[in-house]
């Protein structure tokens, strides 16, 4: 086993600075499992993360190593294998897929142990979202396979806000909308989303996706969409059909261009993202039609989970996700890329918005 640990963090009032940080592996005491942490995916939503960090407490999660101030790790989803265990019933070997920071280890303090896995409860977790603490091993994972595991790392944790968001819409009757429109079309929540309604509410709604221009066909060429605008040709769209907003972008502009052209008939406005990070904000208060609602899709999944019970919500997202998956991997071209001089590469590729829409990363910081 090796003895050096390394960790990826990033400046949290500059995300474009990052540092590799070195140090002596992690020991573990009672109750705790040591985990390596396999490969992960990186995309816009995890530049999310680190835009929400402080608001929404993402950079809380992995504070318990560095100054925890200045300097934090961005969480990211991808697998592990756990390769010391103090903790009964987890066994050294057990691979797992969950919610890691951007390292080679980590460790966790295992609860609620089954054959399903366990609860991350170290730190500060028992106070945020249970979706997050949760490491699920892949041999009863009902969504595991194999021959799938990027498309797991890269869209699961934005197809279960995809699934949670279609499910929300249809339990409020879409609000009244007729069509939905989706900002970040390209966007692989948005993808997911718009596949879902599509495919299963076709009936009920419309499906627009809003898009660069640089990025229409490749939208287009998903067959995700109904139809595809790109954002400069808002003002040109029928204002007088009752439309739902999903906003994956976070563009404060395209927000107040969408509500000032739609005013009243505007039914929801949802804001669930931020993958234009820099434009977001910015003086909403006076805008026609609806209040914008910031949709936290944990609060969400937590819900359904105790309604649905937790193999119960897996389920259903399992079902949902077996049509989706096949889809992606025409799409999407997955680059891997291993060591922390390329992970730092990429992040900062991601974090410039310079990733083109079929284009998606697979890091490990092991070289």
């Amino acid at each position: 086993m090796v003895d050096q640990a390394v960790d990826f963090e990033v400046l949290k009032s500059a995300l474009e600075t990052s540092r590799a940080n070195s140090h002596d592996l992690p020991q573990i005491g009672a109750g705790e499992v040591l985990m390596k942490v396999e490969r992960f995916s990186l995309t816009a939503n995890n530049i999310t993360y680190a835009v929400f960090g402080d608001a929404m407490r993402y950079w809380d999660f992995f504070s318990d190593r560095g100054d925890g101030v200045e300097f934090g790790r961005i969480p990211v989803w991808g697998f592990g294998e756990v390769i010391a265990s103090n903790a009964d019933g987890v066994t050294v070997g057990t691979r797992v897929y969950g919610y890691f920071p951007m390292s080679t280890h980590r460790v966790a303090k295992a609860a609620r142990i089954s054959e399903h896995g366990f609860m991350d409860a170290s730190g500060v977790r028992g106070e945020l979202a249970p979706v997050y603490s949760q490491f699920m091993a892949t041999t009863s994972d009902p969504l595991y396979a194999k021959q799938d595991e990027d498309q797991i790392m890269l869209f699961r944790p934005l197809f279960t806000t995809s699934f949670i968001l279609d499910d929300w819409l249809a339990e409020n009757g879409f609000f009244g909308a007729k069509t939905i429109i989706l900002s970040s079309a390209s966007s692989k929540t948005s993808l997911g989303l718009a596949y879902l309604l599509k495919n299963n509410r076709g009936s009920s709604v419309r499906v627009v996706g809003l898009t660069s221009g640089a990025n229409k066909a490749f939208v287009e060429g998903t067959g995700c969409y109904d139809d595809v605008v790109v954002y400069d040709d808002i003002s040109k769209m029928d204002a007088s059909v009752a439309a739902g907003f999903v906003d994956m972008a976070g563009n404060s502009a395209v927000r107040a261009a969408i509500h000032r052209h739609f005013k009243d008939n505007l039914k929801v406005s949802s804001a669930v993202g931020g993958t234009h990070w820099d434009s977001v904000g910015g003086g909403q208060d006076d805008l026609p039609g609806p209040s914008v609602e910031l949709f936290f899709a944990p609060t969400h999944i937590e819900r359904r989970m105790k309604e649905w019970g937790g193999p119960g919500f897996q389920e259903r997202v399992a079902k949902a996700w077996a049509g989706f998956i096949p889809e992606t991997k025409k799409w999407i071209e997955v680059v891997h890329s291993s060591g922390a001089d390329k992970v730092k590469d990429v992040y900062l590729e991601v974090l410039g918005g310079k990733t083109p829409p079929n284009k998606a990363h697979i890091l490990s910081l092991w070289n």
